[in-house]
């Protein structure tokens, strides 16, 4: 596998929804004040952006978004106006918007034409989305921001509410520990410093690994024969042929007959965006890992509503 493969693939996941791979100094979203009248020309500059904004009713608002946008059907029917890490300037502007939201990134990737577009006069709200809890107070924001607060509201109680449902459900049942793996050659997993591992524990798990001073560090064979992995955990590249990856994952871990999880086969490649992505779908992501980890638990689809339908 390219040695930058895993990079891309969890920064796409996790910088496009809103989560870097490397440490950043605790910093505030930027506050935008209200506007006087609700924005009519709406753009979007990440995936996760999309969701939120389509999840509070704007569709119509919505006049363009990243290509990587792709999710709900309806944002494959707007405009687009370049791919998360290279938003296209004269293309937003082309679009007249009144509204941009963009992402506070490490990388700092929609900074140059957050500037530039504020430079030409326009709005643009940038919101930092790293963890549950920015990503909540980034919903809200947003809802102030284009005149849906009760619907932001809403949408936050309604997370929070699937939130708790489903770690209700798990009671007290004894965490499984789990391996989750970003990148198989070489070896790196997530640790216990990311927004992944708020994933396991949502889920009713508990990382594998302890405590590291990479957020995604390279292990080798003596420290994953220690983790004691009772389930091993890996975001799939892409979303096509996850059962030829989940094949690929299984040939890939025979080796270590002597891990819990590799006894008894539980590994897991599961898709990426619904999983990885900070946005409305989070209750769906923690609710595909509760049912690799306790599968007995969440027997039925219908336990779980979509927050943001």
């Amino acid at each position: 596998m390219n040695k930058w493969w895993w990079l891309l693939a969890i920064i796409l996941c996790l910088a496009g929804a809103g989560l870097l791979i490397f440490g950043v100094p605790q910093v505030q979203n930027r506050s935008a004040p209200p506007l006087p009248n609700k924005p009519t020309r709406i753009v979007s500059l990440a995936p996760n952006l999309t969701e939120i904004l389509f999840a509070l009713g704007l569709n119509e608002e919505i006049v363009a978004v990243s290509n990587d946008s792709d999710y709900p059907l309806e944002a494959a029917n707007k405009k687009k106006i370049g791919t998360f890490w290279q938003p296209n300037t004269e293309a937003i502007i082309a679009c007249r918007p009144d509204l941009v939201v963009t992402l506070r990134l490490r990388t700092e990737q929609h900074k140059p034409t957050a500037d530039s577009l504020r430079r030409l006069g326009y709005r643009v709200l940038t919101l930092r989305i790293e963890t549950i809890s920015e990503l909540l107070a980034a919903i809200q924001e947003i809802g102030i921001t284009t005149g849906c607060k009760l619907r932001a509201d809403q949408l936050v109680e309604s997370i929070s509410h699937h939130l708790d449902r489903l770690q209700s459900k798990l009671g007290s049942s004894d965490k499984v520990k789990v391996l989750w793996v970003v990148q198989s050659e070489p070896l790196r997993v997530a640790g216990r410093n990311t927004f992944i591992n708020e994933l396991i524990e949502l889920a009713g798990g508990e990382n594998a690994i302890g405590a590291t001073l990479q957020q995604y560090p390279p292990i080798g064979a003596e420290e994953i024969l220690t983790c004691g992995a009772e389930a091993i955990i890996q975001s799939a590249m892409g979303k096509s042929n996850i059962a030829g990856q989940q094949k690929a994952a299984e040939k890939f871990w025979s080796r270590w007959t002597n891990l819990p999880a590799v006894k008894n086969n539980r590994i897991y490649v599961v898709e990426p965006d619904t999983t990885l992505r900070l946005g409305p779908r989070l209750p769906e992501g923690v609710k595909i890992i509760s049912d690799c980890l306790y599968p007995d638990s969440f027997r039925r689809t219908s336990d779980l509503a979509h927050p943001g339908g």
